[in-house]
């Protein structure tokens, strides 16, 4: 059995009741690591703690909605002056999804609650501990983005331009903390078997229950990779210092195609939905 090799370092990640971010909190946990696991779900964030201690891997959990600007204040206040000096990684996984139809279809109010959690989630988490990475010099900052933070397709313009933006913050840190202590990695997921689509917010004047099964359908054909799985790749990418982590087979090949075809991928892209799902 492997040598822990997370002791005495503090992971906090955001969306930990399920998913990636749930198995994120457990094999963090399993490799030394002091979890603490947050998400507004707390039914699901008990349950990551249950199995976790059951299978000896003891994780604290908070409560915390990342859309909450003094949510995430007073966290940061409670959780740093506890942190002893331990070494912080902060992955930024919380995200929601949005089926809205076309831009055109799509409320402001809506597009704006996503870059909210999205974007603006993952903004917020890392400022309000910037300033712990900063003091010691050291530390690693891991922001979820997606293939959708690669390529921009149709009907998915809240979701694509948040996850764009997740990976420009993340980019441009790695630029201004080039000759730090502190580490940063960008994540981009392709279909990682998870609700994401299932918990997506409906535009209900435009977005039908059935379109939104359709979708579902889709999309569960489409997500080859376990949660599992992906979170082993973001941890191995931790502890390897990767600064960018492309994750799947049809995100690998996305990513291939948008730096082959920068322009081009978007009707590459346009006619494959056409001809699997007969439309874009």
């Amino acid at each position: 059995m492997p040598m822990p090799s997370f002791t005495d370092t503090v992971f906090i990640i955001t969306g930990a009741a399920s998913g990636i971010g749930q198995e994120l909190a457990w094999q963090a946990a399993r490799k030394g690591a002091h979890v603490i696991a947050t998400d507004r779900n707390g039914a699901g964030l008990l349950e990551t703690v249950r199995l976790g201690a059951a299978a000896g891997m003891p994780i604290h959990s908070e409560l915390l909605d990342i859309a909450d600007p003094d949510a995430i204040t007073r966290f940061a206040a409670r959780v740093i002056p506890v942190m002893n000096n331990r070494k912080l990684v902060l992955i930024n996984n919380a995200g929601t999804a949005l089926s809205s139809g076309t831009f055109h279809d799509t409320g402001l109010a809506d597009f704006e609650q996503l870059i909210n959690i999205n974007l603006l989630g993952t903004i917020r988490m890392t400022k309000a501990f910037y300033p712990y990475f900063v003091s010691s010099n050291r530390g690693h900052i891991v922001n979820l983005s997606s293939v959708f933070g690669l390529v921009g397709v149709s009907l998915n313009v809240p979701y694509c331009t948040s996850k764009f933006g997740v990976r420009g913050f993340t980019e441009s840190l790695r630029m201004e903390l080039k000759e730090t202590g502190i580490r940063t990695t960008c994540v981009h997921p392709g279909g990682v078997k998870t609700n994401i689509v299932r918990n997506a917010v409906l535009n209900r004047g435009v977005v039908t229950v059935s379109m939104h099964q359709k979708s579902i359908q889709q999309f569960d054909k489409q997500a080859f990779t376990t949660a599992a799985s992906a979170a082993a790749q973001i941890l191995k990418a931790v502890e390897r210092n990767k600064s960018r982590l492309v994750i799947g087979m049809d995100g690998k090949a996305l990513d291939l195609l948008s730096r082959i075809l920068p322009v081009s991928y978007t009707r590459i892209i346009r006619k494959i939905a056409m001809k699997t799902f007969g439309a874009d």
